[in-house]
Parts: C-alpha cells; sequence; structure tokens
C-alpha cells in the first residue's frame, strides 16, 4: 500500500504528459482516515471513466451495530448511505473541467426503491463505497492540477460527510432502516394472513407524471383509505400498529370510473415487490415477491412455449403446445407471457385491461354466436382465471371498466371512486344474481399443464461490450444486437438492467441440457444471494442492483439465440 504522498508527488510528475501516464495513479494509497484504490484508469477522457474504491475502517466509521445487524437493516444502510454519498458528490465536487468527462464524480443514484445495490458494502471491518471519477484532461493533456483537487480536497470532503456515522442525521437514517426493515418484515407475513397485497392508510399512490415516479405533493394528492370490510391492522417491528387494505388471496377485480385510480392502485401493488424510501407515500404498500405484471406485447419472440391452455387449432394447424414466434401477436404474447410466469414460480399475475389484448381477455356472448368456439382458437382469461387459483394457487388482480362478464368469476370487487377505495364484493354478486350472463364458459374443467423447458447448452454466447442506454435503460445493446425490456414494467432502475445483462452470461455455466430455465434461474439467484453481485462480473464495478428470477428468465426468452426443448 502506498502513501498518499506518493499519489501527490505521481500526480505532479505526469502533469501535462499524455493521457496514458495516468496508468501510473493505478494502486491502494493510505489518507488519515481511509484507503483509496484506483482500481482502473479510463483509456482517454472520453472512455468509461475511472473507477475508484473507498474503504473506511469500521472503528472510524463507528456505525452502531444496529444499523446493520440483519440483511433487511444492512441493505438500507448501504441504500442510504449511496445516497449521502452522491447528495457530497453535488455539493463538494466542482463538476465537469476539462475535456470529455473531466473532472466529473459519480456514484450510482437510487430512485424511490430501495434496492440492494453494490455501490455501497459493509465487509468485515470497513465500508466500502464504489464510485467514478473522470480524470481531467485537456485534450488528451493531464491535468494535475485538477487531479489533485478531485483526490486531496473534495474526495476527502464527500467520504467524511457521508461515511461518518458522527456526521450524518442520526434521525434520518435510522427512520430510513426501520421503515425498510417494516416493509420487509410486512410483506413476508402476507401469506399467513391469507393476502397477496396490503396497502396502508394515508399512504400516497398517484406519481407527479408517467415518467417522474416521486409522489404526488401532499396538497394534490388523496390519501388513501381502507374500506372497512378489507381493513387490517398489523403490528410492525419499529412503527407498531399500523392500518391498511389488504387484498385476499383469489381473483379480485379494481373496477370503476376512468381516472378514478384503479390503474393507480395496480401500479402501487406493482412495485409493492420493492421497499420504498420515507416520505415516497408507498412505505407501507407492500406485494407478494412473486407478484408479476402481465401485459400484451406485440412483436416479442416466443420459444417453444406451451400456450394450448389459451391458444389451440389455429389455422394451417401450427401446434400451439409448441409455439414459437419471431412476432407474437397481441393475444399469443400475453399467452405466453402468463406461461412464462407460471413457468418460473409467480403465484400473483396484475392485469390492466388497458394494456392487454381485448380477444385473449373475454370472448361475450354475442360474439359466442357470431362466431362459434369451433372456429375460435382462443379461450379467454376468463375463463382460466379461476382454475388457475384453484389448480396452481395463483392468485390474479385485475383492471377491469368495460366487460361485466368479469363479476362472475371474482372473489373480490374492489371499487376506485375518486381515487378511495370501495368494497363492492357484495354489490357485484347481487348484480350476477340478477342479470344472469349468457356467455358459455370455454375453458374446460381445469387450468391445464405448465410445461417445464430446458435450455440447449450452447444458445446463448457471452455478451461482451455492453451498453445500457440512460435514457432507455430496459434496451441492452451489445455487438450491435439489441434486447429489449420495455415490456417488463416491475424494473424500476438501470443498474437491474446491467446486472441482468451479466447475468444473461453468467446463466451459461448452468446450461447442461439437462436443468430446466427455471432451475438454471434459481442457482443463478442463489449465486447472487450467497456471494453477492460482484459474481456477475470479473471486474470490480459498483452499479449493479437486485433483480428477480423473474425478469432474468423473461430477458432469456427474448433472445434472439435462445434455443429451448420441452421437457417430456
Amino acid at each position: 500500500m502506498k502513501s498518499a504522498k506518493e499519489l501527490k508527488e505521481i500526480l505532479i510528475n505526469i502533469d501535462g504528459k499524455g493521457y496514458k501516464a495516468y496508468k501510473r495513479i493505478e494502486g491502494i494509497y493510505r489518507f488519515d482516515n481511509y484507503r483509496i484504490s484506483i482500481d482502473h484508469v479510463q483509456g482517454d477522457p472520453f472512455a468509461s471513466p475511472t473507477k475508484v474504491r473507498v474503504f473506511v475502517d469500521e472503528k472510524i466509521a463507528n456505525f452502531p451495530k444496529d444499523t446493520y445487524s440483519n440483511k433487511s437493516r444492512e441493505i438500507a444502510l448501504r441504500d442510504f448511505l449511496t445516497r449521502k454519498f452522491s447528495i457530497a458528490i453535488k455539493k463538494y465536487s466542482k463538476g465537469k473541467r476539462g475535456s470529455g468527462k473531466s473532472g466529473l464524480i459519480g456514484i450510482d443514484i437510487p430512485g424511490q426503491e430501495i434496492l440492494e445495490r453494490n455501490s455501497i458494502l459493509i465487509n468485515k471491518g470497513s465500508i466500502e463505497v464504489r464510485f467514478t471519477v473522470g480524470l481531467p484532461a485537456r485534450g488528451r493533456r493531464i491535468l494535475s492540477k485538477i487531479a489533485f483537487s478531485i483526490f486531496f480536497e473534495e474526495i476527502p470532503r464527500i467520504v467524511i460527510e457521508s461515511l461518518f456515522y458522527k456526521n450524518l442525521d442520526k434521525k434520518e437514517l435510522y427512520r430510513h432502516i426501520e421503515i425498510s426493515e417494516d416493509a420487509d418484515y410486512l410483506r413476508s407475513i402476507l401469506d399467513e394472513l391469507g393476502l397477496v397485497a396490503f396497502i396502508g392508510e394515508n399512504s400516497i399512490l398517484p406519481r407527479r407524471s408517467g415518467i417522474d415516479p416521486r409522489p404526488l405533493s401532499a396538497e394534490k394528492a388523496i390519501r388513501f383509505r381502507a374500506p372497512e370490510e378489507l381493513k387490517f391492522e398489523v403490528k410492525l417491528p419499529n412503527k407498531g400498529l399500523i392500518k391498511g387494505m389488504g387484498i385476499p388471496k383469489g381473483v379480485t377485480l379494481i373496477v370503476g370510473g376512468g381516472y378514478h385510480g384503479k390503474s393507480t392502485l395496480l401500479e402501487a401493488i406493482q412495485f409493492g415487490i420493492y421497499n420504498h424510501i420515507p416520505g415516497d407515500g408507498r412505505e407501507y404498500v407492500v406485494s407478494n415477491p412473486d407478484t408479476v405484471k402481465i401485459r400484451a406485447e406485440n412483436g416479442r419472440r416466443i420459444e417453444k412455449v406451451d400456450i394450448s391452455n389459451f391458444i389451440s387449432k389455429l389455422p394451417l394447424g401450427k401446434d400451439t403446445r409448441v409455439f414459437s414466434t419471431d412476432n407474437a401477436s397481441g393475444s399469443t404474447s400475453q399467452a405466453a407471457n402468463i406461461i412464462e410466469a407460471l413457468e418460473m414460480g409467480a403465484k400473483v399475475l396484475l392485469i390492466d385491461e388497458d394494456t392487454s389484448a381485448t380477444n385473449f381477455m373475454i370472448r361475450d356472448h354475442k360474439m359466442q354466436e357470431l362466431i362459434s368456439k369451433d372456429k375460435e382458437p382462443i379461450t379467454p382469461f376468463i375463463d382460466k382465471v379461476q382454475q388457475l387459483y384453484k389448480d396452481y394457487g395463483v392468485s390474479s388482480i385485475i383492471v377491469i371498466g368495460g366487460a361485466g362478464d368479469y363479476l362472475d368469476v371474482a372473489d373480490c370487487v374492489i371499487s376506485m371512486v375518486n381515487y378511495v377505495p370501495f368494497d363492492f364484493t357484495q354489490k357485484a354478486k347481487q348484480i350476477v344474481e340478477r342479470f344472469r350472463t349468457e356467455r358459455k364458459r370455454e375453458g374446460g374443467i381445469h387450468f391445464g399443464r405448465i410445461t417445464k423447458r430446458i435450455p440447449s447448452s450452447c444458445s446463448i454466447k457471452r455478451w461482451r461490450k455492453i451498453k445500457i442506454d440512460p435514457y432507455e435503460y430496459k434496451i441492452i445493446s451489445c455487438n450491435g444486437n439489441k434486447l429489449d425490456l420495455t415490456a417488463l414494467e416491475q424494473l424500476v432502475h438501470p443498474a437491474q438492467t446491467k446486472a441482468i445483462a451479466r447475468a444473461l452470461s453468467y446463466s451459461i455455466k448452468y446450461m447442461d441440457g439437462k436443468r430446466t430455465l427455471r432451475e438454471i434461474v434459481e442457482r443463478v439467484i442463489e449465486d447472487v444471494e450467497k456471494n453477492g453481485l460482484d459474481i456477475l462480473s470479473r471486474r470490480i464495478t459498483g452499479d449493479f442492483a437486485k433483480f428477480r428470477k423473474y425478469e432474468l428468465a423473461f430477458a432469456l426468452n427474448r433472445l434472439k439465440s435462445f434455443e429451448i426443448k420441452q421437457m417430456l
């Protein structure tokens, strides 16, 4: 390990030289209160910035043990420190100075969700933070004075303000940790309560806009209020007793007039798989971790998926038991998305009629009379949704505004009126009794088989030179190929997409022609759980965030090169 003085001497000696001379500063240096590791120096000022780590000894950082005494608290602490480090960068960094990325200091910036990341790690004996520095230059000539300012003025201030317990707001820190821990606990008891989701009283569900996930201002937002019939009380480890609406297992409809908050409620449940930061408004909105949002996805690739539970007897004799296409329709894509989710073990499906294929969701009585069943290949979801719950224990929450026949298959009906929920279950049952449906059920007695699939051991090549567009972060580019994950609505951060891109290559090690897709994906998730996100990359990086098995499997299913066979 070198001294900070040696780093100063190197910077003095390379001032004004060609950019490659920066390679001489790679290494570990001891500063007064921390160690700094310059891991990988960028090739020029326009390239990806230099990767840097700082290590602060546990005794110096001095965080109480109870701030990271369990996995939930540790993840929340790391998230909190990442945010504070980012804020300190904005405060002390002097920004761009020179060509390209010169002078910029950066760290992976979290959003509204508290995700497990590798931007900050808590190791035995130290806290490790990973960030980037754009080494300064004019053209390709080194600007050592600016580099000196970065390493000896700006970074020390950033580190001291954000990574030392004594300099942080203790109340804010513990609130962040305790809210996240409470959400984890609440999510963990949903199953024993017979629920698939819980929405806390006084939650703020509406967001500022479709591209701004921050909460609508308290002055404009209508706070959530649980109907008495669906109200639950739960005692949390930190906050204590809270009340809210519990959505039971089974088939739940969210109904109501346009713009009254149906989709807003569904979206809150959709993101209830994640914990949220204090002030987000959804701190106590949680859903079953195996909740998957389903939608139609015109044009997606499908590879050997058995969609015969929904679609069969296609013209020209195409076999839907082993269905493949490079350009799926709305109905075939939605059917495949459901089957692929079930293949991975989904327990709750979320469906919004606005993003669904109409002919997949329902076929009313008049259309049944016009087009006989032997001429219609599609068995609509309405005729399979109860079978799915009875045969596999998979619940569904569906936003419905115009298909009243769904009342016949609903266990619970929630009506949204001016963003306030009402339990309309009994009213819906009365309507069903009064107005008997004339449509015929077309789904048979059982849901049908969910076929397992086995990927080919040579269907995926290792992805190199991966790029994620910061403005279209659900699109992965590699060697001219693009993988579009836009339809994966539960991906919330570019760091998740980056980790998934690496996990695609990592998963190859388990593709032996014998393991099923689910087994392979779960092996990858187990490795990440055991060894951390670093297991996905040979290089040290600080811009990965945790993802679920569903999003990784869905990414694999959309690869153009993906080859798979069905398990007999």
